[in-house]
């Protein structure tokens, strides 16, 4: 194996938006979208890391749009949930049609679909080789899925937290509206709360700082990707303890 497919992480989670999963439609799972992201993990996965994964809920049920619309926060939540537990499945089907044994953990008991998230269970099938799926959030309502993979990072001892998004990394301001905003290679957990910039909700951030877990934010639309944050590469943007101030 040559130098430049070393991978320099041994066990990552992976942070996927359930609206990745849409692709070019307004709801729901593009099949085509889910098996070139399964793909994608896959050959990552033959570099023998350790992967685990979260994936949202918003491309079936977004929890917060329905709180703001009248229904019981709780309620809302835990629809949500519900929510990541079809996309896990989904992406577990997908995966396991490339060979890849994996594993849905949920936070919520339905012993007929997932096992039950422990800990070190989850920890003993990532040292198998299978693919850990944590579905259901943290099983408590008002804490988001970036909030979730940033516990399940730090439980599980990920050396790093993948988050993968619809755009190239961070910026200072959004790039949709503002053509001109600067992207930052790297970037301090201070910095982002600070300056309220949109990487994960403030929860998660300020766990991932406590924990000093490095997040990379890329883009997942762009194939390779994946492999290239894994195996050391500049892709998006890196945030983590130092500050680039």
């Amino acid at each position: 194996m040559g130098e430049e497919e070393k991978p320099v992480y041994g066990r990552i989670l992976l942070k996927l938006s359930g609206e990745g999963l849409m692709g070019s439609e307004p709801y729901g799972i593009d099949t085509r979208v889910l098996r070139e992201i399964a793909e994608q993990i896959s050959e990552v996965h033959k570099l023998g890391i350790q992967i685990a994964l979260v994936i949202g809920g918003g491309n079936i049920f977004r929890g917060v749009s329905a709180a703001s619309g009248g229904m019981d926060r709780s309620t809302a939540d835990y629809m949500g949930m519900l929510a990541t537990v079809m996309n896990a499945l989904a992406m577990q089907d997908a995966l396991e049609k490339f060979g890849i044994p994996t594993r849905v953990l949920s936070a919520i008991d339905m012993k007929e679909v997932a096992e039950p998230y422990i800990r070190r269970k989850a920890i003993r099938h990532l040292e198998k080789g299978r693919i850990v799926i944590f579905a259901s959030g943290t099983g408590l309502p008002f804490f988001t899925t970036d909030t979730t993979a940033a516990l399940r990072a730090s439980e599980i001892g990920a050396e790093v937290l993948m988050k993968a998004t619809k755009v190239d990394g961070v910026y200072e301001s959004d790039p949709v509206k503002n053509p001109q905003a600067l992207r930052y290679e790297r970037i301090s957990f201070s910095e982002v709360l600070n300056r309220n910039l949109k990487v994960m909700d403030a929860t998660a951030i300020s766990l991932a700082r406590e924990e000093k877990m490095r997040i990379i934010v890329f883009n997942l639309n762009i194939r390779g990707n994946i492999r290239k944050a894994v195996l050391g590469r500049q892709v998006g943007t890196v945030v983590e303890e130092t500050s680039y101030a």
